[in-house]
């Protein structure tokens, strides 16, 4: 990715949207907690007009209503069509491709400051943290619960002096019938896939999720109970592509994000990042961007 990722956080679609708000007030509802759009493709639409690619810090759910789109989510293109179970977590990095003009979505963002309506340690596995983004082809059943849970929680937030409680139980309920959907889902990849892709899935995900800490392919191997010339193999042969190559490209991303959207040092960043020295974090960033840290934080 040439750019750096913008946050496209609650203030940030807020201002995007102020200017049409009126227009599209009747598809799109906001708090300081909860965001619900509601199927009209406008609200799409304005926000893919700013220039991607965004990360997000929120939770966002979603059923493709109408219509296609060709989206790359953390490091991997996808195929949005008409009835897509899609989901997005914290840290999410989008780069939308394609969209069709009828292009629609009717789904539900849980702001970060959204009280999470499980206890600690409760959290459904799928919004955990393990899995960073999903998009699934539901069963017809499963598709229709999950738009009747999203327009009952919308029918709930405008009523007057509405009743929170009420509305954190249908989004537990939407949760829960998300990862009861991606269960289903995983069971039968691992069934109709080829080891070879599940191992590239397993590997891209713990590289998304610990590329800041660990550089080097050892550790992902040991994690998976691999080689590491096995596993290097099976990247290049499945993606071509090697596997240092993916956990460059995924840390050099987190490293950007931190020097454009944090007031932190190079040097501080080069500790979080698990670099032996600021040294040798300037020139591997140097190596793989053709700029200093320092010149990157000033563009």
């Amino acid at each position: 990715m040439n750019r750096q990722p913008q946050l496209m956080d609650r203030s940030q679609m807020q201002h995007i949207l102020a200017p049409d708000l009126q227009k599209i007030r009747q598809q799109v509802y906001f708090d300081n907690e909860l965001g619900i759009v509601h199927g009209d493709s406008t609200v799409f639409k304005l926000i893919m007009k700013q220039k991607p690619p965004f990360i997000i810090n929120d939770h966002r759910l979603g059923v493709i209503l109408n219509g296609e789109a060709c989206i790359n989510f953390n490091l991997q293109d996808r195929h949005l069509t008409a009835g897509t179970l899609a989901y997005l977590g914290p840290g999410t990095i989008i780069m939308p491709h394609q969209f069709s003009n009828n292009f629609e979505i009717r789904g539900v963002i849980l702001f970060s400051q959204f009280p999470m309506p499980f206890a600690p340690g409760q959290m459904p596995s799928a919004f955990n943290g393990q899995v960073r983004d999903f998009q699934i082809p539901p069963s017809e059943s499963d598709q229709q619960t999950a738009l009747d849970i999203i327009e009952t929680l919308w029918k709930m937030v405008h009523q007057p002096e509405y009743h929170h409680p009420t509305a954190s139980a249908l989004v537990a309920a939407l949760m829960q019938h998300y990862d009861g959907c991606y269960r289903k889902q995983a069971d039968r990849a691992i069934h109709s896939q080829s080891r070879e892709q599940t191992i590239f899935d397993r590997f891209l995900q713990l590289v998304t999720q610990h590329c800041a800490e660990h550089h080097q392919i050892g550790y992902y191997a040991e994690r998976m109970c691999l080689t590491e010339r096995y596993l290097s193999t099976v990247i290049r042969q499945t993606s071509g592509t090697t596997a240092k190559d993916w956990i460059d490209r995924a840390l050099i991303t987190r490293i950007k994000i931190e020097l454009r959207h944090t007031d932190k040092s190079s040097a501080q960043i080069a500790e979080e990042m698990h670099f032996a020295n600021p040294s040798f974090f300037s020139k591997y960033f140097r190596r793989l961007t053709g700029m200093t840290p320092g010149d990157y934080k000033r563009v």
